[in-house]
Formats: C-alpha cells, structure tokens, sequence
C-alpha cells in the first residue's frame, strides 16, 4: 500500500506500478464528458481555465452534492464512472493539462495509454458501488466550476484524506492491466 499527496508530481506517477494499492491525500477534482468538452474548448479558445486542472487527479466521477445550512459543498456519494467514455478525450487532456493520474471503472484504451506514457501519468482504478465510501474519503469540497452543465458534469475540488482504496491499473510505462487480462483470454481459448 501506498500515499501519495495529490497533486502528484511526475516522478510519483512513474513510480507507480500495475497493481500497487493507493491512497491519495489533498487535491482531487471531478470531471466527465461535458467537462472535458467544456476545459478543451476553453483551452483552444485561450479562455481562463478553472484552477485546479494543471497536473490533476481527476476522478472520473458526477458526484450527488448537497448544501447545508451554511451554504457549503458536501458530498453524498462519489461513484467512479466508466471511464472509456471518455476515450476521445483523455489523450487531450492528459497532453494538454498535464494530468499525473486518472481514477475511473473499467479502464482506457491504448490511445490515453500512450498519452500516459509520454506525460507520465497513471489510471487508478475505483470499484463500482463503493460510491458512498468514496464519498467519505473526499473530506471537504474546496470549489466547483461550470455547475451550468449540471451536478454530474460540473467540476468539483476535493481536499482528499485517506482517499481509496485504488489499484494501479494503467501504469506510465504504457502497461494495463486490462490489456493483460484480454491477451489471456485470447490466448486461452
């Protein structure tokens, strides 16, 4: 098992391995598709960007948030989303952002893999169902942008404790887990 304080730096990415357990402490933020659309375009048009997104941890995840009584941010549940939706997308925002690590279900393809390996930057990946023990990982929530989009799409800031558990599925050596799976597969048959 491993901690790390987010966000990583290249170095703690590459020195991640497939397989390794983590746990992440300090910034995370929250991101799918209509967020990534909204950061590329802002990004191509040279309109400012939220803080936040340089070297993230993004967590593939719509959190359900709540407002108490003083106005502030609490998350309910933060389940991680199927990450391959946003397949078109990650290698962008990995190459442009600088993203050092990726939390999500299910797994990239060999494209955001690539873009993992020149940028150093790794998937973690989050188990399905386990939304509201995420949710108390995510201690406090420091800021969100484009709530235009929704509460699912918008991106969320996180201040993390003990955020996990989470496996190193795709590594910035360009190795996955998932990839391994499917060659054994093919090659058991």
């Amino acid at each position: 098992m491993r901690s790390f304080t987010a966000p990583l730096t290249e170095a703690d990415a590459r020195s991640l391995k497939l397989g390794d357990t983590v746990y992440l402490f300090g910034s995370i933020i929250t991101g799918r598709d209509e967020m990534h659309i909204r950061a590329l375009e802002y990004a191509e048009e040279g309109k400012p960007l939220p803080q936040g997104l340089e070297g993230a941890t993004l967590f593939h995840c719509g959190p359900i948030m709540a407002r108490n009584d003083a106005g502030e941010w609490k998350v309910l549940a933060a389940g991680p989303t199927t990450s391959a939706r946003m397949n078109s997308l990650e290698p962008e925002m990995i190459r442009r952002f600088r993203l050092r690590a990726i939390i999500g279900k299910g797994g990239m393809s060999d494209g955001v893999a690539e873009a993992m390996k020149e940028v150093g930057c790794v998937y973690l990946a989050a188990t399905g169902g386990a939304a509201i023990s995420y949710a108390e990982g995510l201690r406090r929530c420091s800021g969100a942008e484009w709530l235009d989009l929704g509460m699912a799409e918008a991106m969320w800031r996180f201040e993390a404790d003990r955020f996990g558990p989470l496996i190193v599925a795709m590594d910035a050596e360009g190795n996955s887990l998932y990839r391994k799976v499917s060659e054994s597969l093919v090659r058991n048959r």
